[in-house]
């Protein structure tokens, strides 16, 4: 590999200003795919330093190619023994980074080009666990009342599943995304930053209030305090959020375990409720305007895994998507939100 248009330094120059300038100000990149990015140079520069035998400080972008690029990914699932899905993960950061470096580095082009076109492994696809109506109403029912703990349980995982957050949404809340005024919402801050605003439905609305009431949460000078905290009055952790999750999807599971997957992540609450807003009648672009969905296309999954009603569904859905194109949002109808809450509150049981 030639090196005369490359400097010992000017890799970490590169990388500190695709990581610091390019992820999050021109792409605006939420915290945790900044992490998953510094975690894939961490791992990239170990590999180096261990198997190929160059210095962080020694490295050169001439140094890179295709070649270094698939052992490095070897090392991830052999040595590391990560899945492919994880692989795929470091491959699309550095795709990400080298893609950001044609531009300043024509010189290289054939050999980014090289790198560009590593492919991505495929993966297993996993069957979409969700619960059925009374597989939820069953999970809502275990926490218990009678304790602090209970009532802000019931309150999270409510919350979650009325909106169909996803579980780093959940944690980034605080009391100043409600808005209790009729009709009440929630502004969620989702991938890259983006905000949507999806409505509460009448019965959560009380559950919310009592359990900002019992925790002081309810007071202006508490409008950016974590909605959820831990104990140490700090924004609840993924990790203790599906905690919070498993143990209560245990106690259901031993109620009834016909009505609970074998597995149940925090992500599966969101899909309950794309499942069961579909199955209620709700059009696809409303579905994915409330999951923040980009495209319609990523929300049509969930009237793919409806086995008995997929054809028709998705045939309606598209129907429905071709003729309204520039449909005004639901809550803007003559019907309003609260009809359109109460519609899918009676035929969804729930």
């Amino acid at each position: 590999m030639t090196d005369k248009h490359a400097s010992p330094t000017d890799f970490p120059i590169y990388l500190d200003r695709f990581l610091n300038e390019h992820l999050s100000t021109t792409r605006n990149c939420s915290s945790n795919t900044f992490k998953s990015y510094c975690d894939t140079f961490s791992q990239l520069l170990d590999f180096m330093r261990d198997h190929e035998k160059i210095d962080a400080e020694q490295i050169r972008l001439s140094d890179f190619d295709h070649n270094l690029i698939e052992r490095f990914l070897a090392y991830v699932e052999q040595e590391r023994n990560c899945s492919p899905a994880t692989r795929n993960v470091r491959l699309s950061a550095i795709h990400s980074f080298f893609r950001y470096l044609q531009y300043d580095h024509p010189e290289f082009l054939r050999q980014w080009g090289a790198i560009l076109a590593v492919p991505f492994k495929n993966t297993p696809h996993k069957a979409m666990s969700f619960l059925t109506v009374e597989g939820m109403t069953l999970l809502l029912g275990m926490p218990d009342q009678r304790t602090s703990g209970g009532r802000r349980d019931l309150a999270l995982l409510s919350l979650m599943y009325a909106t169909g957050c996803r579980v780093q949404e959940a944690c980034d809340l605080t009391p100043s995304c409600l808005r209790f005024s009729k009709p009440s919402t929630i502004v969620i801050t989702g991938k890259g930053n983006k905000t949507r605003i999806v409505p509460l439905r009448d019965d959560l609305e009380p559950i919310l209030r009592s359990y900002m009431q019992e925790h002081g949460l309810s007071e202006p000078s508490a409008n950016l305090y974590p909605l959820f905290p831990n104990r140490q009055g700090n924004k609840m952790t993924r990790q203790a959020l599906g905690k919070i999750l498993d143990k209560h999807i245990d106690l259901a599971r031993r109620q009834r375990p016909e009505l609970i997957p074998e597995t149940f992540s925090c992500h599966c609450m969101r899909h309950s409720l794309a499942v069961h807003l579909l199955q209620a009648g709700i059009p696809l672009i409303y579905i994915r305007d409330i999951l923040g969905h980009v495209s319609v296309k990523t929300t049509e999954v969930y009237a793919r895994i409806l086995s008995k009603q997929k054809e028709g569904a998705l045939e309606k859905a598209n129907q429905h998507l071709a003729q309204n194109q520039t449909a005004e949002p639901f809550w803007k109808r003559e019907e309003g939100i609260i009809a359109w809450l109460e519609s899918f509150k009676r035929t969804s049981g729930t």
